[in-house]
């Protein structure tokens, strides 16, 4: 299993944000992490990641313990690509890439050309290499989000982390980042992330991990585990789950919207039956 999580609990002082949560993710899988915003799907990475570590509970990657490994080791283990990156000064892509190989490095050493070919591998695996000497904060949101996504490849973690990756990023460079994460996952990297769009869960993940009020709701297929009332139930809104092109695309659709439309395609004389 690339993440195995056994009767995880964490605390911020008295307050309990995870409630036992148990659950595997195998090898080249990619998992949607479902639930509204509270839940703990940040501090359930921050867990994995090793950032929080004062957890009940055990948490493997790659068959290791997390609370076993020093940074350097955890680095070789597990990747992550944050929301967005604000960096200080203005570098070349390349360089960002290359900031992810310093595990390898000893102190005060610079990258090699082992580093630099692995650098520049990675960002032809995400289809940006023509970027490599471009200033990184002159890129597009989308742009910038897949510099991360080469970044993390070039750390050469077979598992990656992502906290909502495209929740900055306009309807095209969502899809470019999703559908670059979903073929590195039929690569065999294990990639873990969080989304606000069920939608997304359907269209490119293989499991959905859905968490309510800090424990794991469901966990499986998202044809299997995203339903009407569940998603209902998770956003107190109500939800009716189509499918489309003979079931191979489903939807998430707001039952009262259809409802309001069709009344003000009504109104205005155009057939409501459309």
């Amino acid at each position: 299993m690339s993440i195995s999580v056994k009767n995880l609990t964490f605390a911020y002082s008295n307050h309990e944000v995870l409630h036992d949560l148990t659950f595997d993710i195998p090898d080249g899988t990619l998992v949607n992490v479902l639930g509204p915003n509270g839940v703990g799907k940040s501090t359930l990475f921050r867990c994995i990641l090793g950032l929080n570590s004062n957890y009940d509970g055990i948490i493997e990657v790659n068959g290791k313990n997390i609370k076993n490994l020093s940074i350097r080791e955890r680095a070789k283990e597990v990747s992550y690509i944050p929301q967005s990156h604000a960096p200080v000064y203005d570098y070349e892509v390349l360089d960002v890439v290359l900031m992810a190989t310093g595990a390898d490095l000893k102190m005060l050493s610079n990258p090699g050309c082992s580093q630099r070919s692995r650098a520049y591998e990675a960002l032809e695996r995400v289809g940006i290499e023509n970027f490599a000497h471009r200033m990184y904060t002159h890129l597009s949101g989308g742009e910038q989000q897949l510099v991360l996504v080469a970044r993390a490849l070039a750390q050469n973690a077979n598992t990656i982390v992502m906290d909502e990756p495209t929740s900055a990023l306009d309807y095209g460079n969502t899809m470019r980042v999703l559908s670059c994460v979903r073929q590195l996952a039929r690569e065999g990297l294990s990639i873990v992330q969080s989304t606000h769009n069920p939608d997304h869960a359907f269209l490119y993940s293989d499991k959905t991990l859905v968490i309510k009020e800090g424990r794991v709701a469901a966990y499986g297929s998202p044809y299997n585990v995203i339903t009407s009332k569940l998603i209902s139930g998770l956003y107190s809104i109500d939800v009716e789950v189509n499918s489309l092109y003979g079931d191979k695309v489903r939807v998430c659709v707001p039952v009262k919207e259809i409802k309001r439309n069709r009344e003000e395609i009504g109104k205005d004389g155009i057939d409501a039956n459309i």
